[in-house]
């Protein structure tokens, strides 16, 4: 995968660009057989996971479900052949109107303003995943989970790996493991494939840590780097790994930790990007012994390594960014260490 001139980029570029399948992943899914639904399409992975899964399956029908209230990234879904339904995942008697496929990708959930309304939370990262495990108890399931189920790690530790006990920190960690758990149940409940994906942090031009940093760095504010390592990845990366993650889905579930294989200093990362810039980042407070990380190398042994590097990523978002493109207002707030976003 190489990188574009994001300057003569638009939004469509772009999501062209992060739904681009390897051969791999469109050999994925020759080997699958049935349509497939993804769930939860609107959001901020969801439109360019679904576009992906258009080009790599040409002779499947995706469906992409969502209320889509951005419904400029649903156009541009439904001009790429995605079929498009309207649905509120919370709604339980908008279940039997989904449509019936084998495979479904589970993109669902709350993060941002789950400080401020915890019910809601538990809603959408519980309550939903228990009505989709069942409504699809015959599927196939890739479900979305985060890295944040993981206690702190030691800088130097390497991140946790999928075989650690689960300690997640404050309530939007904890109905996280709560949506894990459902699907654990029901996969177990009716013996269907699951596969749970452990991700943190996905990247690419408008959202994500690098977007967070040059930002910083630009506007001349200080940097906290109390959690001062991280993990990251190319969304178009993680599209990729979520979608090569159905042939490992089995019951119990499947977990996979997907992201970069490096872990990275945060006080590092924002000097490579000031280099880039030419400005000279600011920061606030010192390391912490430990950090949120996740060890990369299982999907790295199953899937290899991801196809940007650290240095191409940053080569593409600092040029989108100083102009002034746009970028999504939702910081990834990697810094919080109580748990509360």
């Amino acid at each position: 995968m190489a990188t574009k001139d994001v300057l003569r980029m638009d939004e469509r570029g772009l999501e062209e660009w992060l739904s681009e399948p390897l051969a791999a992943t469109c050999a994925t899914l020759r080997q699958v057989e049935g349509d497939i639904a993804v769930l939860g399409a609107g959001g901020k992975m969801g439109p360019t996971l679904a576009m992906m899964l258009g080009k790599a399956a040409p002779g499947k029908a995706v469906y992409a479900v969502s209320r889509f209230s951005d419904k400029q990234a649903r156009q541009r879904i439904e001009e790429k052949g995605v079929r498009i339904v309207e649905a509120d995942l919370l709604d339980d008697s908008a279940y039997p109107g989904l449509p019936d496929v084998p495979n479904v990708f589970f993109l669902a959930g709350m993060k941002f303003g789950a400080a401020g309304n915890q019910p809601l939370t538990w809603a959408m990262n519980v309550y939903m995943p228990a009505l989709v495990a069942q409504r699809y108890k015959q599927a196939r399931i890739v479900a979305l989970s985060t890295g944040n189920v993981y206690p702190f790690t030691r800088l130097e530790s390497g991140g946790s790996r999928e075989t650690d006990l689960p300690d997640p920190v404050g309530e939007y960690a904890q109905s996280c493991l709560g949506r894990e758990r459902m699907f654990q149940h029901f996969s177990q409940r009716f013996g269907a494939p699951v596969t749970l994906i452990r991700l943190n942090y996905a990247n690419e031009l408008r959202y994500g840590i690098l977007v967070d940093l040059a930002l910083k760095i630009l506007h001349g504010e200080s940097i906290d780097v109390t959690m001062g390592a991280v993990n990251l990845i190319w969304q178009g990366d993680a599209n990729n790994y979520i979608i090569r993650a159905l042939s490992i889905a089995k019951s119990p579930p499947a977990i996979l930790n997907v992201t970069g294989p490096q872990t990275l200093r945060v006080r590092d990362l924002a000097g490579r990007i000031g280099k880039v810039l030419g400005r000279e980042p600011h920061f606030a407070s010192q390391e912490a012994p430990t950090a949120l990380l996740s060890n990369a190398s299982t999907c790295c042994e199953l899937f290899g390594p991801p196809a940007l590097s650290l240095d191409e990523m940053i080569q593409s978002i600092i040029p989108w960014v100083t102009a002034g493109k746009p970028v999504l207002s939702k910081p990834t707030k990697f810094g919080v260490r109580d748990g509360k976003f």
